[in-house]
């Protein structure tokens, strides 16, 4: 495992795609971390040929996760279709153009079909917070990536960030730093605890 910078990692990652016709990325980390932000910069640095892929797109519904029990724990692990999401990397891996849904956090729900891999697609950043998770059905993902990265941070600008997630989404201060506190750092922990050590890890402390 070493620490690298974001300009580190885009040359690895250019250069290790020069060696093969697909590369799969996996850009994990917790709740807040910056996964999102680093994909997104990587994405546009690295030109057309590379595609963000993010774990989003396979949360349950929120009428399921209600069916289950799950809502108030919306973002564990098991409030995702982690069969269905290894599935869909196994299709990447193996065929040249694969459509995969995506989240929007405005309506809160996923959306399917919205995002595609195609056969011109060079480089798969995938960004999600289990991906290195070494619990079943997760282990599923051992060996589809080529590259794994865990993006770091304190735990206190951590929930700093994630308090003002909330609040950009409309709560007022007590119940954002509820839903900061609780849910949020309670899957951000399990994460941690619970995830294979990547091969690279890159911090995003401000």
């Amino acid at each position: 495992m070493t620490g690298i910078t974001a300009t580190d990692l885009l040359g690895i990652i250019q250069a290790r795609a020069a060696e093969q016709h697909r590369l799969l990325v996996a850009i994990a980390g917790p709740p807040g971390s910056g996964k999102s932000t680093l994909a997104a910069d990587l994405a546009a640095r690295l030109g057309p040929t590379a595609v963000i892929l993010p774990m989003d797109g396979f949360h349950l519904d929120n009428d399921r996760l209600r069916q289950l029990g799950l809502l108030h724990r919306k973002g564990a692990p098991e409030t995702f279709d982690a069969m269905g999401f290894i599935s869909l990397l196994r299709d990447v891996r193996a065929r040249p153009d694969v459509p995969f849904p995506t989240f929007d956090r405005d309506a809160d729900s996923t959306v399917p079909d919205s995002g595609h891999i195609r056969g011109d697609t060079r480089i798969v950043l995938v960004e999600g917070n289990y991906l290195l998770l070494k619990t079943p059905p997760w282990t599923g993902l051992s060996g589809l990536f080529d590259l794994t990265v865990r993006v770091d941070v304190s735990r206190k600008e951590l929930e700093k960030r994630l308090v003002a997630r909330w609040r950009d989404q409309g709560l007022p201060a007590a119940q954002a730093r509820a839903r900061a506190l609780g849910n949020d750092m309670k899957n951000a922990d399990f994460m941690i605890e619970n995830s294979h050590l990547p091969e690279f890890t890159l911090t995003t402390e401000v």
